[in-house]
Parts: structure tokens; sequence; C-alpha cells
């Protein structure tokens, strides 16, 4: 008998485990009905495209993070956002550990080999950040300098560039943040990083003792969304994208984060 309960215990034991295992990942909405969840992977040191405002809350916020909203909302998704290095969003892309990446980031040829690109959604420039007696105010001025960069970004082609390309020899240095950059150009360890003018703009603003200088970039250096290859998502929010351009939807956006400038 007792050999019998411990037989019928230990069935009950295995079936509640097997039943936890099994359990869905996706949240349950009203009704019971499950809702489908995406994940996005961004690097929330990236201000206004997804920071964290640490005075009023751990939550990213951000001009990236209201389209992923409004586009997942549309969609019918419930969001999640992932924080991570910049320099490892294409390739937990790759391993599928989230669905998408909205992080300010420039579709370049490197990159479309591995993951899947949107529509362009935000157009800017490229600034030579510096103190403003450092003497540097054009990219030749970067002859025999430290510049720094961030790791994975389009910033650290476009200084490859300049020193392959263009011949203008410099050192580079990479940082996972963009906050680090700055703080190594203010304590004289870099002569200069080279930062997306959108984020520099709030820098410059916040310590007169820096100065910005653009350098003209023959290619157009937009934002997109990035997806696994081959993801159905792409298409769904190319669509959303398109709309949100056509009912000015994003113009407020963009002027919410941005300012009206920067239409």
């Amino acid at each position: 008998m007792k050999k019998w309960l411990m037989m019928v215990v230990s069935a009950v034991l295995l079936a509640g485990l097997l039943s936890a295992c099994g359990t869905s990942d996706k949240s349950s909405g009203d009704g019971g009905k499950e809702e489908k969840v995406l994940k996005m992977g961004t690097s929330a040191d990236y201000k206004p495209f997804e920071y964290i405002d640490t005075a009023k809350s751990d939550n990213i916020i951000g001009f990236d993070v209201d389209i992923a909203k409004a586009i997942t909302k549309k969609l019918g998704y419930k969001l999640q956002i992932q924080d991570m290095e910049f320099n490892g969003l294409v390739t937990a892309l790759q391993n599928k550990q989230i669905d998408f990446v909205l992080a300010g980031m420039t579709p370049n040829e490197e990159r479309k080999k591995s993951v899947d690109f949107s529509d362009i959604y935000y157009s800017a420039n490229h600034l030579i950040i510096s103190k403003k007696d450092s003497g540097i105010k054009t990219k030749e001025d970067l002859k025999g300098k430290t510049v720094g960069v961030q790791l994975g970004s389009i910033q650290e082609g476009i200084a490859q560039d300049l020193k392959n390309k263009e011949k203008i020899n410099l050192k580079i240095e990479s940082r996972n943040r963009i906050p680090e950059l700055i703080q190594e150009v203010t304590a004289g360890r870099y002569d200069a990083a080279i930062i997306e003018d959108t984020v520099a703009k709030g820098y410059l603003k916040n310590d007169k003792k820096l100065a910005g200088y653009e350098i003209p970039v023959v290619e157009e250096a937009g934002s997109a969304i990035a997806f696994q290859k081959g993801s159905k998502l792409t298409k769904e929010f190319n669509a959303e994208l398109k709309k949100m351009k056509e009912n000015g939807e994003l113009d407020k956006l963009i002027v919410k984060w941005f300012g009206a400038d920067a239409k």
C-alpha cells in the first residue's frame, strides 16, 4: 500500500514539473488569451534615442522607445525592452535572444550581411566633440590625435575611414557607452570623440567647455530598425512606419525628443 501510494505521489509531482516546464513565456491578457510578446534590444546610453532618467525612474525612455511602443501596440504585441551593450545587439538578434533592435542603428553594408533593416526613420549627422581650446575644428585637425568612438557604432567606421581611406594619422580608441567617451575627452585622455549630432547636442549644452564640429559624410547617415534575417516583422514594422510618416505621428515624436528645429 505504501509502495503504491509513493508511486502515485511521484507521478503527481512529475506531472507538475512537466507542466511547469511547458509554461509559455507569453503573458496572459484579459479572458486568459495569450499576448504576443516582442523583445526589443537597445543600448540605453544614447539620449534622446534611449536612456534612463535616474532622477525619475529606472525605466528606459526616449525617441526609439516611443516608436517601438507605438508600432508594437498597433500590431497587437506586448513590448519588452532589454538593455545591453551596443556592440552585442546584432549578435543578440542572430542568436534570437531579441526580436528587433531600436538603438539609433545605421544600416551599413557590414550589418546588412547579418540582419535585415527597416526603412530609415530618422537621419542625422556626425560631430567631432572636443574641448574648445583643443584647436580641433575639422577632420584634418585630428592628425596625430586620439579619437574616441562607441564600439560597434557607425562612428567607429567613420574614424576607420578617416584613418585608412583619407590617410589621417589618428589613434582610435573604443568604449561601450557614450558617457564614457565624453568623460575621456573632458579628462584629457582623448583629444576628441565622434558622436551623432542629435546625441552630442545634449552634452554640448550641459558642458560649455566642449565644442562640436560636423564631419562631412558622403553617404547619408540614418537610423533604422534591425530584425533577424527573413523576419516577417520587417514588413509589418515598415508598413506602420510609413503610416506614422504620412499621418504626422513620427514628426510629433521628433519634435517631442529633438525640438522643432530637428524636423
